[in-house]
């Protein structure tokens, strides 16, 4: 089930956001102190529910009609003991549901993995489940779709007989609705966020930033990763990088922080966007991933590694031998084509 320590930090995230929702969501801050597994719904008289806000590009929502209430929300609903996250119990309650796979999905970069909403929703008693009347508390994530067409739709008919996708203005849950529109018409909050659109368009931006860091010997700047799950890529050669986080007013400063964090002694020369690339998070969403191209001409083993196993130089014919994604092996070779020729032979 998800931690409730991770609970508590997307509540206040959200709170932070929104602190006049401090005083109706006192009940759920009172879930989240109380014994009781929040998530889990034999927590009663109210638990933690999560729901998924799936934007097309024409700035419609998909909602689904469940079969044993008539409501019309978007997919979502309860944890289940295999959920990690808040977010693994979303993109599970989507496949589920509609057959959208985490992988046809991505994170907003807006967004990110924070809620855009917090719902209160009075539920009816369930005498077959022995539950009576309760509240969910339903925590909602925003995602788009990674293509530009929406794969078909495969219902789960006996829970979700039909499916529909709505305008902002047509959204089912009010407060759903009165933050879509707020942010059509002014914005998410009124804070310049550079280059991370407003997540709301439904186009797919990067939501991470990688570094391609090569040598003036035509050589590539490779991490070895650690082996620990729940990580991306594990025990694997990759580029230096990470995920954006909502304070970075551009993906360049993602990356500058990221290195800072990882290997705070790197300076690279003549940084410049190459590539947006897509990869599989640890989640399995899509993840569109901003590849600056920097120049470096240095001793990895000089450097103060805060993170991750070693680093160490590679000519690109060498990187078939590695534990390496074969995306990056293509996005290195295609840089190679594309650069000077090495300025001296490369040691052997």
């Amino acid at each position: 089930m998800p931690a409730r320590s991770d609970v508590r930090a997307l509540v206040e995230d959200y709170l932070a956001r929104h602190p006049a929702e401090r005083v109706p969501l006192r009940p759920l801050l009172a879930v989240l102190d109380a014994a009781a597994e929040p998530t889990s719904r034999a927590t009663l008289p109210g638990h933690v529910t999560c729901s998924a806000v799936v934007v097309d590009r024409n700035r419609r929502i998909l909602h689904v009609r469940r079969r044993a209430t008539g409501l019309v929300l978007p997919p979502g609903g309860h944890a289940e003991p295999g959920d990690r996250t808040l977010l693994a119990t979303v993109l599970r309650e989507v496949a589920e549901e509609t057959g959208i796979r985490p992988g046809a999905l991505c994170l907003t970069a807006r967004y990110l993995g924070t809620p855009i909403d917090i719902d209160v929703q009075e539920a009816a008693p369930d005498p077959l489940r022995g539950e009576s009347a309760h509240r969910h508390y339903d925590v909602r994530f925003v995602l788009c779709l990674a293509d530009d067409e929406p794969q078909p739709l495969a219902l789960d008919d006996a829970g979700v007989p039909h499916a529909q996708w709505r305008a902002f203005a047509d959204v089912t849950s009010p407060s759903l609705r009165a933050k879509l529109l707020a942010a059509e018409d002014h914005g998410i909050d009124g804070v310049d966020r550079g280059d991370a659109g407003d997540g709301l368009d439904g186009l797919p931006r990067p939501v991470n930033a990688s570094a391609l860091i090569h040598d003036n010997s035509g050589r590539y700047l490779l991490h070895l990763r650690d082996n620990y799950p729940h990580i991306w890529e594990p025990g694997a050669f990759a580029l230096l990088g990470g995920g954006r986080e909502p304070d970075d007013k551009s993906l360049e400063e993602t990356l500058l922080r990221e290195l800072a964090e990882e290997v705070p002694e790197l300076r690279l020369s003549d940084l410049t966007p190459f590539a947006v690339e897509r990869a599989t998070g640890v989640d399995g969403l899509c993840l569109p991933v901003q590849v600056f191209a920097g120049r470096w001409n240095g001793d990895p083993d000089s450097l103060t590694l805060n993170e991750g196993v070693l680093l160490r130089w590679f000519a690109p014919d060498m990187l078939h031998r590695l534990r390496l994604h074969p995306s990056t092996i293509a996005l290195v070779h295609r840089h190679a084509a594309q650069t000077d020729p090495p300025e001296r032979p490369i040691d052997a």
